[in-house]
């Protein structure tokens, strides 16, 4: 029987550079691997606390996916991170980045804010703060 073990978001972005800087240098992410081996990277695996993000380049992308050429990065794709000290996090990272939900707790328990990295992306960033 098939099992799922683990999920991988894997963001197509304009500009690996930029886009690698933002989760590095903003959101604290390391760099666990990367084609070619330096830069410039059409590729890099990313990873912070066990949590993994892959960057791949538009225009490689769109040599296996040819319709990801025309197709826009960001906009639809959002993810959802589950942390520890949520107001810390918005600390550090709103003043450097695009904020779209201000930080703030929701009816379903969970206090959280929402950026956007350089493609568009919605980052949303949680921590349950009551049972609901």
């Amino acid at each position: 029987m098939t099992r799922f073990t683990s999920i991988t978001p894997n963001l197509i972005v304009r500009d690996l550079a930029a886009s690698l800087a933002f989760y590095r240098d903003v959101l604290g992410f390391g760099i666990t691997m990367s084609v070619p081996d330096a830069p410039p990277y059409v590729f890099a695996g990313l990873e912070r606390d066990g949590v993994p993000v892959f960057l791949n380049d538009v225009k490689a992308a769109a040599a296996d996916f040819p319709a990801m050429a025309a197709t826009p990065p960001g906009g639809t794709c959002t993810m959802f991170f589950i942390v520890t000290d949520v107001d810390g996090l918005h600390a550090a990272v709103a003043p450097r980045a695009t904020v779209v939900m201000p930080l703030k707790t929701q009816f379903y328990g969970m206090r959280e804010f929402a950026v956007t990295d350089p493609d568009g992306h919605v980052i949303t960033f949680a921590e349950r703060v009551a049972e609901v």
